[in-house]
């Protein structure tokens, strides 16, 4: 395939018409039709379609931009940074991170980030659901206990686990007695947490108080004595230390491990390097401690 023959198909399509493509290039739009032309030959494929007014993308000339464009962006990227000698990482970056990651210490990453490296247009989006990374546009995905995905790779940069904690004021039951809790909003129907404690595992009966959303709800409304809670360590280790609130146990499970990802087929670019780094220097051994001290600095 003519590498140059589908960047110019990139150009046109991104720009939505030959005239405007080639307003933007500052090149012939003649030169764009015929090489366009001569690539819709050599897949033997129609990429647009080409009405009176408008041009449109085939459904394979959509596929084709979908999988090339940010190839391109990329092979492009890479050879201006070995050009320049590789030490400035510049051009957009998207990522997507969890709610209660953002709301804690996205602002302060993405912001020393920002400082850190200028000329890289950072944008960052807050949402748990699976986003798909390459229909909706993004470099990397940041993630709490995702499920597994060929499409996808990535590491663990944090790890954290949660905890039942509670108001000194709420006293911790004894015998079968149900304790007042607070749970999720959703998909929380249990009647006991299981918590592993110095002396064995116990059982406590849960009475639920009050159903929340946000974790930082969560931890409000433990801490204004309503009912026990299960949170993450790094959320309450400060009120822990302070004697705010009392911990009875952690939850017998496994541990929250937040991961970044992005796509398996796509280059490693140097945007996406660099924010990794910054990850690593940020959380250098990824526990739950150094999480609660970035959070609490």
């Amino acid at each position: 395939m003519d590498l140059l023959a589908l960047a110019d198909f990139n150009l046109v399509a991104r720009h939505g018409g030959f005239g405007k493509a080639a307003r933007a290039a500052g090149r012939p739009k003649a030169t764009l039709s015929r090489r366009v032309a001569e690539l819709e030959a050599a897949l033997d494929l129609r990429l647009f379609e080409r009405g009176a007014r408008a041009l449109k993308l085939t459904e394979e000339g959509r596929a084709l931009f979908e999988r090339t464009g940010a190839l391109l962006t990329e092979l492009d990227e890479t050879a201006t940074a070995i050009a320049s000698g590789g030490h400035t990482p510049r051009g957009k970056l998207r990522i997507s991170a969890p709610l209660l990651f953002s709301q804690t210490a996205m602002g302060k990453l993405a912001a020393g980030f920002a400082l850190k490296y200028p000329e890289i247009r950072l944008e960052v989006t807050t949402e748990d659901r699976a986003v798909d990374m390459i229909e909706e546009g993004y470099d990397l995905v940041i993630r709490v206990n995702p499920e597994p995905d060929e499409s996808l790779v990535g590491r663990v940069f944090l790890r954290d686990r949660l905890v039942v904690v509670a108001s000194p004021g709420l006293a911790r039951p004894t015998d079968d007695l149900a304790v007042p809790a607070v749970v999720r909003e959703s998909g929380e129907r249990v009647a006991a947490w299981d918590i592993v404690t110095p002396t064995g595992r116990s059982r406590i009966a849960i009475e639920p108080v009050l159903r929340l959303s946000s974790l930082l709800m969560f931890r409000d409304a433990v801490r204004a004595g309503v009912g026990a809670g299960r949170l993450p360590i790094s959320l309450v280790s400060h009120d822990l230390a302070a004697g705010t609130l009392v911990h009875w146990g952690d939850v017998d499970g496994p541990d929250i491990a937040l991961w970044t990802l992005y796509p398996s087929r796509r280059l490693l670019s140097v945007r996406v390097s660099a924010f990794l780094d910054y990850l690593k220097q940020a959380f250098p051994k990824g526990t739950p401690d150094e999480l609660a001290a970035y959070i609490g600095g």
